[in-house]
């Protein structure tokens, strides 16, 4: 079955270009040009496996939106790629700190940007690791089959990037990963993302684990290590 993809831009020739370079490659595209369109769209008809989102929308913001996504149960975990005129990293931060999972500046190459979304789609679609899918530590578990995670009984909502690095992290537990390797293998790729991105998302992601937070330690200047020790 074809990815469903939900493009949410104001501009409408911009929408009009990205739908066709995406149904050319196979995708069910549909494009809605304001934000109240796009909270239709996601809650009353088929789950997208992806939006992407402009950042400057006539009646709801995209940054809004973003954290509107993250914060419903049923779109949560549905990755985001936010659109913006603005390049400058201040503009990036903002985008990962509401919940986006890429950020592209305009103008962009459409195959850039079609290489983006199809990155996107292959860490959603990765396949769980052989072995137990069940990772625990402590109060701290994770359903790799199911992509489900706990603290003690209450369930986490993580983002597909954030279930991937805590997954990732806790499969190698007591090592410390550098922010280029964690680039490398969560993100998949390196081009137009920064070490804090790494930064960012590990700070949102220690936000969500409650009282396991303190597991995910920073390595100062080399990255991050997720901590087994007892009583920890």
């Amino acid at each position: 079955m074809a990815h469903r993809i939900l493009i949410v831009e104001d501009e409408i020739s911009l929408a009009t270009t990205l739908s066709l370079s995406l149904q050319v490659e196979g995708f069910n595209v549909q494009a809605v040009h304001t934000g109240h369109q796009a909270l239709v769209a996601l809650f009353h008809e088929d789950l997208p496996d992806l939006v992407i989102l402009d950042l400057s929308l006539p009646d709801i913001g995209g940054e809004d939106l973003c954290r509107r996504i993250r914060a419903h149960g049923i779109t949560a975990r549905v990755p985001v790629m936010m659109l913006s005129n603005c390049a400058e990293e201040k503009d990036r931060i903002r985008g990962f700190e509401a919940g986006t999972d890429d950020f592209l500046a305009k103008p962009f190459n459409l195959r850039e940007f079609k290489l983006r979304v199809q990155a996107i789609l292959r860490r959603c679609g990765t396949a769980q690791p052989m072995g137990d899918p069940i990772l625990l530590v402590g109060e701290l578990r994770i359903d790799t089959g199911a992509h489900r995670a706990w603290v003690g009984s209450n369930e986490l909502e993580l983002t597909v990037l954030e279930f991937k690095l805590l997954t990732t992290l806790m499969q190698r537990q007591g090592r410390v990963q550098s922010r280029e390797q964690l680039l490398q293998d969560v993100w998949q790729y390196n081009a137009g993302v920064t070490t804090r991105t790494v930064d960012t998302h590990v700070r949102r992601l220690r936000s969500k684990l409650l009282t396991s937070r303190d597991r995910v330690e920073t390595v100062r200047g080399v990255g991050y290590r997720f901590q087994n020790r007892q009583g920890q």
